[in-house]
C-alpha cells in the first residue's frame, strides 16, 4: 500500500510539473507561444538527473553517517527510481512514433 501511495504521489507531481510548463487553454490556439516540444523534454531530463542526483547525495549521507534517517533516503531512491522510469518509457514511446512516422509511405 505504501508502494502504491509513494507511485501516485510521484505521477502527481509529475503531472503538476507538466501542467506547469504547459500554456494556458486560451493560448494553446496561438502558434509559436509557450514551451516546445524539445523544451518540455529537456527540463523533464533535468528534474529526472536531479532527482538521481538528490538520491545519490541522500546515499552518500546515509553511508557517511550524516543523515540517520533511512526512511527519506530510500524515498528519494524510490522517486529517482520511478521518474527515471517513466522517462525510458516516454523515450521508448517517442522513438516508437519516429519510426512509425519514417515508415509512412509518401
Amino acid at each position: 500500500m505504501i508502494g502504491r501511495n509513494m507511485e501516485m504521489d510521484e505521477i502527481r507531481r509529475i503531472q503538476s510539473i507538466l501542467q506547469q510548463q504547459a500554456p494556458p487553454e486560451a493560448d494553446k490556439t496561438t502558434k509559436g507561444e509557450g514551451p516546445s516540444f524539445s523544451e518540455t523534454l529537456e527540463k523533464f531530463v533535468q528534474d529526472v538527473n536531479a532527482l538521481q542526483k538528490d538520491a545519490d547525495e541522500a546515499t552518500q549521507r546515509l553511508i557517511s553517517g550524516e543523515a540517520k534517517n533511512i526512511h527519506e533516503v530510500m524515498l528519494a531512491m524510490e522517486e529517482a527510481n520511478t521518474s527515471f522510469q517513466l522517462m525510458m518509457e516516454m523515450r521508448n514511446k517517442i522513438l516508437e512514433a519516429y519510426r512509425e512516422v519514417m515508415r509512412m509511405q509518401v
